[in-house]
């Protein structure tokens, strides 16, 4: 039954989303919900998320729809599931998606009194990369550079965020 509901309210923020409708967009979040994008932009609360999505369908996302669908569904106890979903935002101007524009999601579900709430939200572009095998040219050039930059005093003992 839970799943179905998780299923329900991720059905009704693609919904929201291709309705433009940043106030039901919003509804399918706590109000202390943290939603990052998937250029990295960080919005604290259900109120700051809203109003940007506002911006956005009223500017540069007008008449876009959100195609996606989840792919699992994991309970973390009995109130709280992680779910992993793939979406994309399909321009008004387009019949068929970009695989570039493809996203993967990962979102916190939770139990409240209102029923199922997403309370986090991380999006980030689906563009996988092939790790280089510890020998290959890339992995040696890498380790060489760290070695030298370590007998040089540079590097992550001195890097900052």
């Amino acid at each position: 039954m839970d799943d179905r509901q998780i299923r329900d309210l991720f059905d009704r923020l693609m919904r929201a989303w291709t309705d433009n409708d940043a106030a039901a967009y919003g509804a399918c979040f706590t109000d202390d919900s943290d939603y990052v994008s998937y250029d990295g932009t960080r919005a604290v609360g259900r109120h700051d998320m809203q109003e940007a999505h506002d911006r956005l369908f009223r500017g540069v996302l007008a008449g876009s729809a959100l195609v996606g669908e989840i792919e699992s569904i994991r309970y973390v106890t009995d109130g709280v599931a992680i779910v992993h979903g793939t979406a994309s935002v399909l321009m008004p101007w387009r019949s068929r998606l970009p695989r570039r524009r493809l996203s993967r999601q990962t979102l916190v579900a939770v139990r409240t009194d209102q029923g199922w709430r997403f309370t986090a939200l991380h999006n980030g572009r689906v563009r996988p990369v092939q790790i280089p095998a510890p020998d290959s040219l890339p992995s040696r050039m890498a380790q060489a550079m760290g070695h030298a930059a370590r007998r040089l005093g540079m590097g992550r003992a001195t890097a900052r965020v």
